[in-house]
């Protein structure tokens, strides 16, 4: 791993921190004994990236995301620590082979999707490529080794028709005083032919350039007059010429690329001086002074980092209030820009292909997103919804007035201005949704006489068991419905009852024992460990799912031991319901490991807030039969001028499930929020 630092010019702390990475989480070292000897910035660099180690979460998607936002903190704070962490990447996509496949595809496909692009946005080129390589290897191998083949098969004959169109540019570059200019040919890496291949729909047969040309030349100006040469020499191909050069990616990247045809086949150029090159390949270790502190905020480098800052400055704000809304709208930020516009102070911004004004005005901050009106591209009024071009100058109009429109989740391209979106719905209906609560909750208490309850001590109580802060939020949650009126009116009685209760026997262990004897020899034994019981721990007792929380396979639950014969509810761990029950009341339980294989699913419930138009709830349930997710139940309410709201019972398999179905219903235009309904 220290090699791979070695070889993109990292500093000596760096490599040092590379050997060191894995001390003082594996051994006795302590982080002052490395400080003694390797000095302070070593130290602060290895717990950097010590801290971006796992933790244990309720899924697998929320692991991912949470340590994603570690590892952009920490960049935030000190590049290198991410340099090591790529570093570390690379060095295990390496060495796999020993893991079980399940896990290798997994780290393949993070690695992709993720540190593969992190990699192209700190311009490290040489982690890239063998990043998206040793991917693709393991997530498509029958592809990569037809290609592989491919392009082994036919070496010979493409360094030959290299080698010609080399020596014939060379001797064309010398000829006009362009002799210091070094022409090389080099193969496309592997991944690269196939998505190629994939885009246009192509055999490898089709896709001609699978080769490139590069010359690297003294400086800039020269840059451009071998571009000439080239032009000269072959036919260039119409709209694949783009300057990098007088408007470099936001990573620093900068080269001319162009494509000609030469000797009866399409070939791809770059250009650049040597300096651009040794940018391309190492990235911030050949041009950032890291080596003189880490903060991406020094010397002139603040803009090449602007996404990491608006990433972080979201993260902090709140971000996504969902772990796959959060990964996707990472991959959005890492994923190359192909549109690149003009801010009115001529500062170039990256978008994706599709972007419009209003991602635009979100890219800038969320602020002016949540405030535009209008928007000039090229000096000309245009609206809100139109694509943006490359080399379009956006000025956005602001307004303390405006404010965002649902409609605008119709047009926007990515899921960072989606999400901005929703969040300012949400908390600007805030008080709205408050006080709707407030009066469902005042209804049904003053036709109980307890109407005095509303602002009590019990009040509290019930909003904490429902994790949420305050007497506030559980309003707001019951107004928006992801909480029902029932589920309150029951927890606030529950507290009652406790509290008259107060002064009762506990019931003891032993109690609490004789009934579990009992009731395992009064009633039909049930085995946890036959293989069709998704429950052990609940042998010879009967058992049911809390209704309360819906528990689902991959989540940590716990049984709880009903007063009387009623026998065992299962819970998920952070049922609020369970926090009531005492200790000795609570049997350790988990689900059968086996039950993904089972076929088994179980109920879960969702809440929907929707734009009211027709046709979205059978649009919402072919999303589901195309993910093969069988529905229950489905009922819609709605409320003229307002959005509408969809209450859906589903059977899943695991939380896993339940996770990629909210994502993808969360990720059609006219959906506004989704919530799990913890109950009935």
């Amino acid at each position: 791993m220290a090699d791979l630092l070695r070889d993109i010019g990292a500093s000596a702390s760096v490599i040092a921190a590379g050997f060191l990475h894995d001390v003082v989480e594996d051994t006795d070292v302590t982080p002052e004994q490395l400080e003694s000897h390797f000095g302070p910035e070593v130290r602060e660099l290895v717990e950097g990236v010590t801290k971006l180690g796992g933790i244990h979460f309720t899924t697998r998607t929320e692991a991912q995301a949470e340590n994603l936002r570690k590892m952009f903190l920490a960049m935030a704070s000190d590049i290198r620590v991410v340099l090591v962490k790529l570093a570390d990447r690379l060095h295990n996509m390496r060495t796999l082979g020993a893991l079980r496949e399940e896990k290798r595809q997994r780290i393949a496909r993070e690695t992709r999707e993720i540190y593969a692009p992190l990699a192209n946005r700190l311009g490290i080129g040489r982690f890239k490529w063998e990043l998206e390589d040793l991917s693709f290897k393991l997530l498509e191998p029958d592809a990569f080794r037809e290609i592989q083949q491919e392009v082994a098969t036919k070496r010979s004959e493409r360094e030959q028709r290299l080698g010609v169109t080399v020596q014939l540019l060379s001797d064309r570059l010398s000829a006009v005083g362009l002799e210091n200019c070094e022409v090389s040919g080099r193969p496309k890496h592997l991944y690269g032919i196939w998505t190629k291949m994939e885009r246009q729909q192509k055999a490898f047969h089709e896709i001609y350039d699978v080769a490139a040309l590069r010359i690297l030349t003294p400086s800039v100006e020269a840059c451009y007059r071998a571009l000439a040469v080239v032009h000269d020499t072959f036919r260039p191909i119409p709209g694949r010429f783009k300057d990098y050069i007088g408007l470099p990616k936001p990573n620093g990247y900068q080269s001319l690329h162009t494509a000609v045809i030469g000797r009866h086949r399409p070939i791809e150029v770059q250009i650049r001086t040597l300096d651009m090159h040794r940018v391309a390949e190492f990235g911030i270790a050949a041009h950032w002074k890291y080596k003189e502190g880490g903060s991406p905020a020094a010397g002139g480098d603040t803009e090449r980092f602007n996404w990491l800052r608006q990433l972080v400055d979201w993260q902090q704000e709140g971000g996504a209030d969902d772990h796959n809304d959060y990964l996707a709208s990472i991959k959005e930020d890492l994923f190359d820009e192909e549109v690149f516009v003009f801010t009115p102070k001529g500062e170039v911004v990256g978008l994706r292909k599709g972007s419009t004004a209003v991602d635009f005005a979100y890219r800038i901050h969320s602020e002016v997103g949540n405030h535009c009106h209008g928007v000039r591209i090229n000096d000309r009024l245009s609206p809100l919804s139109t694509p943006l071009q490359n080399g379009d100058f956006v000025n956005i109009l602001t307004s303390k007035t405006a404010h965002p429109s649902l409609d605008w989740l119709n047009f926007v391209g990515t899921p960072t201005a989606r999400n901005r979106i929703r969040q300012w719905y949400k908390r600007s209906h805030r008080d709205e949704t408050i006080q709707r609560g407030k009066d469902l909750l005042e209804r049904e208490l003053g036709r109980s006489g307890f109407d005095s309850l509303l602002n009590s001590e019990a009040m509290t109580r019930v909003a904490e068991r429902c994790n949420l802060q305050s007497t506030e939020d559980l309003l707001a949650a019951l107004g928006f419905g992801a909480v029902t009126l029932h589920q309150v009116l029951n927890r606030l009685r529950e507290e009652i009852r406790l509290q008259t209760a107060a002064e009762e026997e506990p019931l003891t262990n032993e109690d609490v024992a004789r009934q579990l004897v009992e009731q395992a020899e009064s009633g039909t034994p049930r085995s946890g460990a036959e293989q069709d019981e998704p429950i052990l721990g609940v042998e010879g007792l009967d058992y049911r799912l809390g209704g309360c929380c819906s528990p689902l396979p991959g989540e940590a639950i716990v049984g709880t031991v009903a007063l009387g014969n009623h026998g065992i509810t299962v819970h998920r761990q952070d049922c609020s319901n369970v926090e009531a029950i005492p200790s000795e009341r609570r049997l350790p339980v988990r689900w059968n490991p086996d039950v993904a294989t089972q076929g088994q699913r179980f109920p879960a419930q969702l809440r929907i807030e929707v734009i009211d138009r027709v046709g979205i709830l059978k649009d919402i349930l072919m999303r589901l039969s195309d993910g093969r997710i069988n529905v229950s139940d489905a009922r819609v309410k709605t409320s003229h001028g307002r959005p509408a709201r969809i209450d859906l019972r589903l059977e899943l398999a695991s939380a896993d499930q339940l996770q990629r179905t909210m994502h993808q219903i969360r990720s059609m235009a006219d959906v506004i929020d989704i919530a799990r309904n913890c109950g009935n």
